[in-house]
């Protein structure tokens, strides 16, 4: 064999074929052999993707347009302001490296995927060498290497099963089954069978939950369906979030505006009012600086941060900042249904007996007399630890639990009759007997099994504890709820006995499985956790469209998704596509298609990214949830990943964005309302600081055309320190508006400028650039000072300088809604915002009101009459804003807000 490892359909194969393909025999591998081959394929290890630099890292965090934007402001602050300009360029340089490193520790884990993939690995193996069973360390098998499996074990490498013994392997990781698949070495499998199906093949990292066997190794390391997974993890794309494109948008928009705002303050200054080029370059830069809401990316970061503790404490952590946010736009909610929409653990849900079926629920005339319940009960490999855990197969725990859920004291009943023979279950005859002794010196067959196999051994029933016949009629009602419950998706097991004088010398099925007694049926299911209807319900009205995607049978996931409402109760329309469909489409094909499918069945790894990519192409957010290795890839493909923090593997945490820590769907929906609510409070910071900017560019360059000389540098700096500060933060933590989850979800085409937030923007800093100049005029024409032009020029400065900083704090009240009057958002609902405009106020006022402040700002003291003329410039902010906002609402611009 090459040093390449062979991507053969193994399972497709002979065992015979098998062993030939990978040169080796039943006995296998020498020792020698071993060594030559571990040198040659190397370890049965993951290999790691290429890890990034802490520094690496907190670079990358600079190419953001914005952060460039910035860092450019900054120096060229230094340039046009000198020692001004450095305080505003160590407060850009501040806030953009507290941005990074925010950035670096959020994201700081990205190689936890691949760790916890390598962590799974079970540290020793039993595999044949020299003809001897040897304990080897699972990282040293190679391909030929025969390991012997048992009960307990981890499967250390992909394997071709060559025997198995009543073997039962949980794949659930990898194929999202929540029941353990029982192997069979003989079936003949398709070509195109999903693992799930490869009923001879066992793979790394599964659990050997039952029985033993022996396989030959076929693949390790990467080459295993496990190290497949790894692969797509290290070569899947990082999707931009909404956040991330909606910013990247914002960055070019104020490029371009920066530029434009640049040249044309250059062309005025320069050729209207005859201004030397290089003063006309330091004010066209100055302006330019004064355009950046260099806060806005701090801002967003506590917004986003303050977010995310929201939602730790309603059980959501959050690892990735942006995903708070990109819950609100989510349109396609991808669930994995094992553990994710159900609970991962088999329950009884139907018992059938003396003729009739009975709700598990109901008030049962139950006991461990009721042979039906008997028969499960005895003929069953579970184990009671001291902590009265219950450790088996999922199927037989599954009877044991129903019992105890009823009040029955197992332990004790099988103490009474303990176990003294058994024909343990294997999967050609479908059965599992054992026997008991009574107190009469007889003994108890108990027997469980599949329906089908058991009724043909069956000769009597047992009618509410008395021996009858079985009769035509009877045996069509015990097959016709066999096989209701099985189109229920049920896994239907039947239970019998029989009482023996002695115990057979021999013992076979002949002898020991004849001449039964049927006691009943009894139907099971992994149950849709009982809150995610509601959540479907919620998601569904919220405009978001829930899909589920997961490797169980085709059959399983239709009923369950029927009775979450995923698919309508009596749609005729088929909704489920399986994987192997999935194949025969091409990409291009299944696009098209793809809004028809609401379940995806026995699918792979490759299947789930296929889907997620195919709405992505649709131009839909799409989050995904998993549990799972197999969800891994798609956790990291989706626009948010969302893992399991209780039943998720650290696999599928590492590659998320964000963890439920209760494994509750609903929390998703408490999740979407919280991020919904986010992006409207980034909006309205981002509709507060940008019309606050254009005022001020708005009202140096109107100034400038008319001559005036309104405000200094100093003014701008200390004004956008107070008001795009403590306001911008409160209207970041703002409560939801009334009926954020009735709307549509925004969709990837949406920005932050969409819901007539740039119009609102245009308009409104127009207007308070307006108001300032009309203040900053009257201030001119109505003089307290008569006939000192210099203490007139130095009142209407301080006027104008206050009127902006205030219509500033009463705008903040505007904001609280695009297009609602503020007496109906409540203007004062919120404490945090009222106490961010009074502090804001107060620092505002301080610099006018002390003395050895107004030296420094270079304002004067104010007289009452001055003071009314700015509250009244100010204040008519919020009356215009309202007018227009009537008069909006009245053109029903609110209805097509989203």
């Amino acid at each position: 064999m090459s040093k390449e490892q062979k991507h053969e359909k193994f399972y497709t194969q002979d065992v015979e074929e098998v062993l030939r393909q990978v040169e080796s025999s039943e006995e296998g591998l020498t020792t020698a052999e071993a060594q030559k081959r571990l040198d040659s394929y190397g370890h049965n290890e993951l290999e790691e993707g290429e890890k990034k630099t802490l520094l690496m890292k907190f670079i990358e965090q600079f190419k953001d347009l914005m952060i460039i934007i910035l860092l450019i402001a900054a120096g060229l602050s230094v340039l046009a302001e000198g020692l001004h300009g450095l305080t505003d360029a160590i407060i850009i340089l501040l806030v953009v490296v507290l941005n990074a490193a925010f950035g670096v520790y959020q994201e700081g884990k990205a190689e936890e995927a691949i760790e916890a993939l390598k962590s799974m690995s079970s540290p020793l193996a039993r595999a044949l060498r020299d003809g001897h069973v040897t304990e080897v360390d699972s990282k040293d098998l190679v391909p030929g290497d025969v390991v012997i499996l048992e009960a307990g074990d981890v499967v250390p490498a992909d394997m071709r099963l060559m025997e198995a013994n009543s073997l039962k392997i949980e794949e659930a990781a990898l194929t999202g089954e929540s029941v353990p698949v029982e192997k069979d070495v003989s079936l003949e499998v398709a070509a195109d069978a999903g693992l799930g199906d490869r009923v001879n093949m066992a793979f790394q990292n599964s659990n050997v939950t039952y029985g033993r066997g022996v396989g030959v190794v076929v693949n390790t390391g990467m080459f295993t369906e496990v190290g497949h997974i790894a692969g797509m993890l290290q070569g899947a794309d990082e999707t931009d979030t909404p956040l991330k494109q909606n910013l990247n948008q914002l960055s070019k928009f104020l490029t371009y505006l920066i530029l434009v705002i640049a040249a044309i303050t250059f062309v005025v200054a320069v050729f209207v009012r005859g201004e030397n080029p290089l003063a006309g370059l330091m004010t066209s830069v100055a302006l330019a600086v004064a355009a950046i809401p260099e806060g806005l990316p701090a801002i967003v970061t506590i917004v986003l941060a303050l977010g995310t503790q929201v939602l730790a404490k309603r059980n959501s952590i959050v690892r990735k900042l942006p995903a708070v946010e990109t819950l609100g736009s989510t349109e396609i909610i991808a669930s994995d249904k094992t553990g994710t929409l159900t609970m991962n653990k088999m329950t009884v849900e139907k018992v059938f007996y003396d003729g009739q079926l009975h709700a598990s629920d109901e008030d049962l005339a139950l006991g461990l007399d009721l042979p039906v319940l008997r028969s499960v009960v005895l003929a069953n490999d579970t184990k009671i630890d001291q902590e009265g855990k219950l450790i088996g197969d999922p199927t037989e725990t599954a009877f044991i639990q129903f019992a105890l859920d009823k009040g029955y004291d197992v332990k004790g009943f099988l103490e009474k009759y303990p176990r003294v023979a058994e024909l343990p279950f294997d999967s050609e005859r479908k059965l599992m007997s054992t026997i008991h002794p009574l107190e009469n010196g007889q003994y108890l067959v108990a027997v469980k099994g599949a329906p089908d196999q058991l009724l043909k051994r069956c000769v009597a029933r047992d009618k509410a504890g008395e021996v009858a016949a079985i009769d035509e009629e009877i045996s069509q009602l015990i097959k016709t709820n066999n096989s209701e419950m099985a189109h229920q998706a049920l896994r239907v097991l039947a239970g019998a006995y029989k009482v023996i004088d002695e115990i057979p010398s021999d013992l076979t099925s002949e002898n020991l499985e004849a001449d039964l007694i049927f006691t009943g049926l009894i139907g099971m299911i992994d149950p849709e956790r009982a809150e995610a209807a509601e959540a479907v319900r919620v998601a569904k009205e919220a405009g978001i469209r829930p899909i589920m995607i997961t490797g169980d049978h085709q059959d399983t996931a239709e009923a369950i998704a029927k009775r979450l409402g995923i698919i309508e109760e009596g749609d005729s329309v088929d909704h489920v596509l399986t994987g192997a469909e999935l194949n025969e489409l091409s990409d291009a094909d299944f696009e098209k298609v793809v809004g028809q499918y609401s379940v995806y069945a026995r699918v792979s790894p490759e299947h789930k990214v296929r889907i997620v990519k195919a709405w992505q192409n649709q131009g839909k957010v799409v989050a995904m949830t998993g549990d799972g290795v197999n969800d891994a890839p798609a956790l990291k493909t989706a626009d948010i990943g969302i893992g399991m923090g209780i039943t998720g593997t650290e696999v599928s945490k590492g590659a998320s964005d964000m963890i439920l820590a209760d494994d509750n769907f609903a929390t998703i929906i408490v999740a979407v309302e919280e991020g919904r609510k986010v992006f409207s409070n980034i909006q309205k910071t981002i509709q507060y600081l940008l019309s606050a900017n254009t005022a001020e560019v708005l009202t140096i360059f109107l100034a400038t055309l008319f001559g005036w000389d309104v405000l200094q540098p100093v003014h701008l700096l200390w004004i956008n320190l107070v008001t795009d500060t403590f306001p911008a933060i409160a209207l970041g933590v703002e409560p939801a508006e009334p009926g954020v989850m009735t709307h549509k979800p925004r969709g990837r085409k949406s920005s932050f400028f969409s819901g007539g937030v740039m119009s609102s923007i245009i308009y409104q800093g127009l207007l308070q650039g307006l108001l300032v100049l009309a203040v900053y005029g009257y201030a001119l024409m109505n003089p307290v000072h008569l006939g000192d032009s210099k203490a007139i020029h130095a009142d209407a400065l301080t006027m104008a300088f206050a009127t902006l900083g205030l219509i500033q704090l009463f705008h903040a009240y505007n904001v609280k809604s695009v297009y609602q009057s503020i007496l109906k958002v409540g203007p004062f609902k919120s404490k945090t915002f009222n106490w961010s405009i009074l502090i804001s106020f107060v620092l505002l006022a301080a610099t006018i009101v002390i003395k050895p402040l107004q030296g420094i700002f270079h304002v004067t003291e104010l007289d009452p009459s001055q003071w009314l003329a700015v509250l009244v410039g100010s204040f008519s902010m919020i009356v215009i804003v309202e007018l227009v906002k009537f008069i909006q609402r009245k053109l029903g611009f609110d209805k097509n807000a989203i």
